[in-house]
């Protein structure tokens, strides 16, 4: 059960220490939200550039749309590649995930979040009884300034056996399900992308570099008092090879377009899938796939799930440009890292655009 606040619980939180509250107990935002606060804890406040209000939004444009029903045609290969160089962000119709599995994983994402806070603490950070699973909030509270308003529970995925013994109940068979379901899609995406890179076949070796590890997150964004004046998840982009992101039908994902500073909103489309290109295949590509800066807005009125898979290297591997990409003379602007040590860099530090993948840079 949650602490006893103060009698001013319904309105009030300074007699609340937020962090221990919402971090250490376990609480989350969703014990701050649950907690019917009519004004943002100061915590929470974003500085006036990085709150919605300073951003340009573009409402007439979205991102591409893709049907894959014929995938064989190579014009729709074509689409998915103009999208990742021009846009870095698309969504998939036709896909082949059942339907059923996507709806699954959403309501087993509810599940979890309803648990008393003292079950979602088992698996924090502090408690979990793998360090390939973590139940937190924000992004990285002890770096930043100003936390997001957002509870996650992050799986990395290593074998269906350590999923079976450690996964909560509640959501493990409906996450492990829908990262089987997006298998086939996954591999045709990369099929697809590779091709315009000078690599015709993905052997084994190829195939463990872009997708040999993965990782399921389940997130939550509970309704925000004075969602204008915080964020969601701040500007940032992926560390993935792709990420492959299931929205509910609430909306709240914004993209940054190439070519000015405006941005975009990405629709719930009912069934679709939303993909994005990571920092990994931005590199690997030797830049001429996009990733893209990306935020999340606060919801002054529903609470919002996502579930995105986050399809990596392995922490071992070492990436930089494909060398199918520099035998024909093609210079590289990035250089060899390993894996492992871009995601750190990457998870050390508050969310700040795209500034991460300079540390690969040449």
């Amino acid at each position: 059960m949650a602490p006893a606040i103060s009698s001013t619980t319904a309105q009030s939180t300074h007699s609340l220490d937020i962090v221990n509250f919402v971090v250490n107990q376990g609480n989350g935002v969703k014990g701050l939200s649950d907690m019917g606060l009519e004004t943002l804890p100061e915590q929470y406040i974003q500085p006036p550039t990085e709150r919605t209000t300073s951003y340009s939004v573009v409402p007439e444009e979205s991102i591409p749309v893709i049907d894959m029903s014929n995938l064989g045609d190579p014009k729709v290969a074509d689409s998915i590649c103009d999208a990742a160089e021009k846009w870095g962000f698309f969504q998939v119709i036709n896909h082949g995930v059942p339907i059923e599995a996507l709806e699954n994983v959403k309501d087993a994402a509810h599940g979890f979040f309803s648990l008393p806070p003292e079950d979602k603490k088992k698996y924090s950070k502090e408690h979990s009884p793998t360090t390939n699973m973590r139940f937190g909030t924000s992004f990285s509270p002890r770096a930043e300034k100003s936390l997001e308003w957002k509870d996650y529970l992050s799986l990395f995925y290593v074998s269906d056996d350590e999923a079976n013994a450690y996964w909560p109940s509640v959501c493990k068979n409906q996450a492990l399900e829908y990262m089987r379901a997006s298998e086939v899609l996954i591999k045709r995406l990369l099929k697809a992308l590779t091709r315009r890179l000078n690599v015709e076949n993905i052997d084994e070796d190829k195939e463990l570099l872009f997708m040999g590890s993965k990782r399921i997150n389940l997130n939550y964004y509970p309704i925000c008092p004075n969602p204008e004046l915080t964020v969601g998840v701040g500007r940032h982009s992926d560390v993935s090879t792709l990420t492959i992101l299931l929205q509910d039908d609430i909306g709240g994902l914004y993209v940054r377009k190439l070519d000015d500073d405006s941005w975009v909103h990405v629709p719930p489309i009912s069934g679709s899938l939303v993909i994005n290109v990571g920092d990994a295949l931005q590199i690997m590509s030797n830049g001429r796939y996009k990733s893209i800066e990306h935020r999340v807005v606060a919801n002054g009125s529903k609470n919002r799930i996502s579930v995105p898979i986050f399809v990596n290297p392995r922490p071992g591997d070492i990436i930089g440009p494909l060398p199918e990409l520099l035998r024909n003379g093609e210079k590289p602007i990035y250089k060899q890292v390993l894996y492992s040590d871009y995601v750190r860099h990457f998870f050390k530090k508050a969310h700040d655009g795209k500034l991460t993948v300079d540390f690969a840079k040449i």
